[in-house]
């Protein structure tokens, strides 16, 4: 399944579901097919999607580069190349930064 996150202040973020699920728990959200971040809402994803990026550097930074994993589970079972959630999550952040700047609400559905 793909997730677009939608804003009229910037470019559609899009993203597998499972990685959309999760970030959507990281700010706060329900995990659902539509959604949407309301302008008065934005602070609190933003600082919540900057606190687990934050969280996820410290994680990194204490493991030895040829210890960090190079592939991980999809939802299918498939093996993938492995993605830190700072790389998942920061195209979101500038997307919920931007809406924020133009006080626009972030949107998602399928």
């Amino acid at each position: 399944m793909i997730v677009i996150f939608k804003s009229d202040a910037a470019g559609d973020v899009i993203m597998f579901g499972d990685v959309a699920h999760r970030l959507m728990k990281i700010m706060g959200k329900d995990v659902a097919a539509k959604g949407i971040v309301t302008v008065e809402q934005l602070p609190e994803a933003i600082a919540r999607i900057e606190a687990a990026i934050a969280e996820d550097k410290v994680q990194l930074a204490g493991i030895a580069e040829e210890e960090r994993p190079v592939s991980e589970v999809g939802t299918r079972g498939e093996n993938r190349p492995f993605v830190t959630l700072t790389q998942r999550a920061v195209p979101l952040l500038e997307l919920l930064r931007w809406s924020l700047k133009k006080q626009k609400p972030m949107t998602w559905g399928v």
